[in-house]
């Protein structure tokens, strides 16, 4: 793996358009009906906050093949759409007309127009200011809940599971796998190299992994027939915990760090405004050359959100750079955005120590491939 002298990051809170692709193969005879689903689908979609347009195109070639366009003005209000109960019911139609599917995110860098043909009102939203220096890696995370109770059983499940080959094909490999719980609450965090979608079709047609989920099924909050494929993909879509920004050094070897996983307990409503002012201070953080911090990366889904941190000194030396903070004042709006119940009152290093060991996740497990 090549050494970046540069700090890599990625961040869905730059402001900038977002550009959504989504690509469709249906089943053969399924276009009607599939256009039908969409036609009640775009109706839907054009009534979301922050939607500007979308554009359906079939292939010249292939006439199975369909492509979705969309824009928005950022990136916050389509995760805050695509991550929620109304999409997952809204999408149910398509399930049935499509025999695969990807969806690619995309900030607008850069964009050229016919100024002859140039609408008379400018696109909202404004373009991405620089490129980002990435390091190849795909982060993505997935979360759900046991039956209380069962947490201990379920760990020792999760904890003893044989590693999935790592290599998919010649250009993606699977990286690490971190698992952490909170309460009853599973997180499981996973770094791929290359494909994301390709890893994880790889990942769950692994007979270790297929065995666990199948051993973990009767404990799920949420039931699930994984041998059913709509069954499977609406709990993967509800259990979808994404990476809305990632900062790192790109310097720390990884026997200097270790890895934690936080849970905050945002007030209701206030996920995605904690998350962004998590990404904002960590941010800061990375600007700092002294800093133990060596790389974060915040997933959040409606009100859950969760801080992955790679920590060069232990989590508990210093409470308020490990919870992603810095001063008075942002411990401030933190507790505005916290449920206060959990949170308490952070007014003291006392506090602040025990919110942190509240927020702190079990560590299950954390696996990386050879060569990661």
């Amino acid at each position: 793996m090549t050494t970046l002298s540069e700090r890599i990051s990625q961040s869905a809170f730059d402001g900038s358009r977002l550009r959504v692709v989504l690509l469709l193969d249906l089943h053969d005879g399924a276009q009607q009906q599939f256009l039908e689903a969409y036609e009640h689908l775009r109706n839907q979609v054009a009534s979301v906050p922050g939607h500007l347009t979308d554009q359906l195109c079939q292939s010249i070639e292939n006439p199975s093949q369909w492509l979705i366009t969309s824009e928005w003005e950022s990136a916050p209000p389509f995760l805050a759409w695509v991550n929620s109960e109304e999409h997952v019911k809204m999408v149910q139609p398509l399930h049935a007309c499509v025999r695969d599917t990807r969806s690619l995110r995309f900030s607008v860098l850069r964009e050229t127009s016919n100024i002859a043909a140039r609408a008379p009102e400018p696109p909202k939203g404004r373009l991405q200011a620089n490129p980002r220096v990435g390091d190849g890696v795909v982060r993505h995370a997935l979360t759900f809940t046991v039956k209380p109770g069962s947490e201990d059983k379920v760990a020792e499940i999760l904890a003893g599971y044989d590693s999935p080959e790592a290599r998919v094909d010649d250009t993606t490999r699977l990286r690490r796998t971190s698992l952490f719980m909170h309460g009853n609450r599973v997180v499981r965090a996973v770094e791929v190299q290359g494909d994301l979608v390709a890893a994880l079709r790889h990942v769950s047609q692994q007979p270790e992994v297929r065995a666990v989920e199948e051993a973990i099924n009767p404990y799920l909050e949420q039931d699930r027939d994984l041998s059913d494929p709509n069954s499977a993909r609406v709990f993967f879509t509800r259990a979808a915990l994404p990476a809305v920004h990632h900062v790192a050094s790109g310097s720390a070897r990884p026997e200097d760090v270790r890895r934690h996983a936080l849970f905050y307990p945002a007030k209701e409503g206030c996920g995605m405004a904690l998350a962004r002012m998590l990404a904002r201070q960590d941010e800061l953080a990375a600007d700092d050359p002294d800093c133990p911090v060596a790389g974060s990366t915040i997933f959040q889904r409606d009100d859950v959100v969760v801080r992955l941190v790679d920590m060069r000194i232990p989590l508990d030396q210093d409470p308020l750079l490990s919870l992603g903070i810095r001063g008075s004042r942002k411990t401030a709006v933190l507790r505005r955005l916290l449920d206060s119940e959990v949170a308490g009152g952070l007014s003291n290093d006392r506090e602040l120590a025990r919110f942190l060991a509240r927020c702190d996740m079990a560590l299950i497990t954390d696996r990386r491939s050879a060569g990661a």
